[in-house]
């Protein structure tokens, strides 16, 4: 069993070539964000409101809790699980948004912690991925569904 000090923080980063109000709305919008991440949401992401999310090829849903929104800025969430997810979105040239996801607030065993950080590591890279390839180019990768498809419940 692994003892940790210290709660595992998971990052993830990544310079999507578009402008930050486009990026920004991508993740505040159900109706972009389905197109990368999520299949259904009960709304768009508005502070201090409590929002759902759905995979339905998977089956399975979790409700957020929405305790920041800085526009064009920042995005501060809750899971029902308690871990936190925070999106910074920092603006470079004219067209260019880097985006930083942090998630934390991990809990269990030592081993627990660190499976569900590794886990989170690899879904937040690919939400990025969904959403450059997405804003960028405007192709639906369909990251999420395909990750694991003998999962898929609506094959």
């Amino acid at each position: 069993m692994i003892t940790l000090n210290e709660k595992p923080v998971v990052k993830a980063e990544m310079l999507i070539r578009k402008p930050v109000e486009e990026v920004y709305a991508a993740l505040i919008n159900p109706e972009i964000t389905t197109k990368f991440w999520f299949t259904k949401s009960s709304g768009r992401l508005e502070e201090g409101k409590t929002v759902r999310w759905d995979w339905e090829m998977y089956g399975v849903g979790d409700e957020l809790y929405v305790k920041e929104l800085e526009q064009n800025k920042l995005i501060r969430i809750e899971w029902t699980d308690g871990t936190q997810v925070v999106w910074k979105f920092t603006p470079r040239a004219e067209n260019e948004t880097f985006v930083s996801i942090t998630n934390s607030g991990f809990s269990g065993s030592g081993d627990e912690m660190v499976n569900q950080a590794i886990d989170s590591m690899g879904g937040y890279t690919m939400v990025l991925s969904g959403l450059k390839a997405y804003l960028e180019y405007n192709i639906q990768l369909n990251l999420v569904a395909d990750k694991a498809p003998d999962a898929n419940i609506n094959r």
